[in-house]
């Protein structure tokens, strides 16, 4: 209906998104073209801000992979109410962390990988921190042993803060040719997950998992989902983790959910207290 249209359009007056063209998209969803990719962090936080007037939740897509997320002449049915609200249910009820579960958490260090792991992707050497660590151990408890020694050590943990921190800030998402804002059709975070094309969540009970952890980060530490390019997703991050426990809680999850975000669990732990912005890869 024109008229939806007409009242998303009439709340964008006087933000960065007025003046840019609207549409109907798949499945419910509204679209807004032509965003400025270097502009698409300010786009989505103006449309955030507007959630509690147009009850619409807002994500930035792309149609750089997908021809079919234009603009329809006309609007396409979504999810019932039931529907969406059956979806959130199963979030709700689901177990993620049980699913969501990074490759490397039962592997087995030996002595000819210890220097391999304590250097991690970055460099810098911790071998030095493992050296009375029996072998062979579990991969979760090297690099928890390693964290927590690096947090007793302020240069050697200014080392690898100065490596890592990138990767909790903005300059580091990524960002397409052609960004559009996605607006769905709901306020609420678990059932938002419905709409996200996420190359972890490929069929029903995925989303519903990724529904919960959407709501999960979102109560812990107002972490907001900005975009999903498919392979990936970014996140603004509200309440950062403090170093220790909850850095290397957080840390974990990320890892799980990104099996392709390049850094060590250790390494992640320390970049997460010290930025704003989450990174999550997950590709073929």
């Amino acid at each position: 209906m024109r008229d939806d249209l007409d009242q998303v359009e009439a709340t964008f007056l006087g933000t960065p998104l007025a003046g840019l063209p609207i549409g109907h998209g798949p499945s419910g969803t509204v679209l807004v073209a032509d965003v400025d990719p270097d502009r698409l962090h300010e786009i989505w936080q103006a449309a955030d801000a507007l959630v509690p007037v147009t009850g619409r939740r807002p994500v930035m897509v792309t149609d750089d992979f997908d021809d079919t997320l234009t603009i329809r002449p006309e609007p396409e049915q979504g999810p019932s109410e039931s529907e969406l609200r059956a979806f959130a249910e199963a979030a709700a009820s689901s177990e993620p962390w049980l699913t969501y579960r990074h490759h490397s958490e039962d592997h087995q260090v030996d002595e000819d990988e210890i220097e391999f792991y304590a250097r991690g992707t970055t460099g810098v050497d911790l071998t030095a921190l493992a050296s009375d660590v029996v072998l062979p151990t579990p991969l979760p408890v090297l690099e928890r042993m390693l964290y927590d020694r690096l947090l007793t050590d302020a240069d050697l943990h200014a080392q690898v803060l100065g490596k890592v921190r990138l990767v909790t800030q903005t300059d580091y998402w990524y960002a397409p040719d052609s960004v559009l804002l996605m607006l769905l059709p709901t306020s609420d975070v678990r059932g938002s997950a419905y709409w996200v094309d996420f190359y972890g969540a490929l069929d029903l009970e995925d989303q519903q998992r990724l529904g919960e952890v959407l709501e999960q980060w979102r109560h812990r530490w107002d972490a907001r989902l900005v975009a999903s390019w498919g392979t990936m997703l970014q996140f603004q991050v509200g309440r950062r983790p403090t170093p220790g426990d909850e850095a290397w809680a957080a840390a974990g999850q990320l890892k799980a959910l990104a099996p392709n975000l390049e850094l060590s669990r250790w390494e992640v732990a320390v970049a997460l207290p010290a930025g704003d912005a989450w990174f999550v890869h997950n590709r073929p």
